[in-house]
């Protein structure tokens, strides 16, 4: 059996903790055969754990205690701490594991339930576990969520030789904002969700960029960002911003554009890493 999770891109500006998207790089989750412990083959950090501390089994042996010992492959796409859902598919992935060496019957609503619950907000987990574009709210122990097709684009990723961790990226974010910017901040969101829905994506490009809930209180945490801004409007990009907490940025652009904001982008920094992705549209899928 072999699990696969798309990484996510959360927040597109102004929809923040409810807006993502699935893109395609993947977490893969290879069952190999029983064993007497638990055991994680995989290539990444050596930070991360081969045996039950790994969040993936820590997800897993929440939901399901009593699952025979295996051994497994863990093989990524999706780079650390970078603002491309790295967790948030571990997390994802755990759950999927669970429901099939558990047979839990999990539905997907039961599963972004609990992967909300774990994850702390659904921006993330529900397009990784759905696919596509999604919308999701988490109220009063409740997750409420709505998947629709994201309107076609090529989607470049620039992904800074850097970590950020969410943990740093959040603490800079204030407790609190006035009425009256909040009001703006949620017509900007509605604005460009409105026009996702409508396929209109060069509004909604437009109004990513004029969030008021996080990057103007995070952008001394990512300079590059008002460089690959600037750079974007000039090639004709749709619009740029901070992939979840950051550092990485997404780009959405018309097919034809993506080549000229390419090589530009590879220009402004050579050793950062510039990924052309699409939107995956299945979620985590069983194979």
């Amino acid at each position: 059996m072999k699990i696969r999770v798309p990484a996510t891109s959360a927040n597109l500006g102004p929809g923040f903790d409810s807006c993502g998207i699935a893109l395609s790089e993947y977490l893969f989750i290879e069952v190999l055969e029983d064993s007497k412990n638990w055991v994680i083959q995989h290539n990444l950090s050596k930070e991360i754990p081969t045996d039950e501390s790994n969040l993936l089994l820590q997800t897993a042996l929440k939901l399901a205690p009593n699952l025979t010992p295996k051994k497994l492959k863990m093989t990524s796409e999706i780079p650390l701490a970078r603002g491309l859902g790295s967790s948030s598919s571990v997390i994802v992935a755990g759950i999927e594991l669970a429901n099939r060496l558990g047979n839990l019957h999990l539905s997907l609503k039961d599963k972004v339930q609990i992967a909300t619950e774990l994850e702390g907000h659904p921006d993330n987990v529900a397009p990784a576990i759905c696919g596509d574009f999604v919308v999701a709210s988490f109220l009063d122990g409740d997750v409420r969520y709505v998947k629709h097709h994201f309107p076609d684009c090529d989607v470049l990723a620039y992904v800074p030789n850097h970590e950020l961790l969410t943990t740093e990226s959040r603490s800079v974010l204030p407790e609190t904002i006035p009425y009256r910017e909040a009001v703006e901040a949620s017509g900007i969101a509605n604005v460009m969700i409105a026009a996702i829905l409508n396929g209109n994506l060069p509004l909604a490009g437009v109004m990513m960029e004029k969030d008021k809930w996080h990057e103007a209180y995070r952008k001394h945490l990512v300079p590059h960002l008002a460089a690959i801004r600037e750079i974007c409007h000039e090639e004709g990009a749709y619009a740029s911003f901070l992939s979840g907490a950051g550092p990485t940025i997404l780009i959405l652009s018309p097919e034809e554009k993506t080549e000229a904001l390419f090589a530009r982008l590879q220009a402004l920094d050579k050793q950062a890493k510039i990924d052309l992705l699409h939107i995956d549209t299945e979620g985590v899928q069983v194979f």
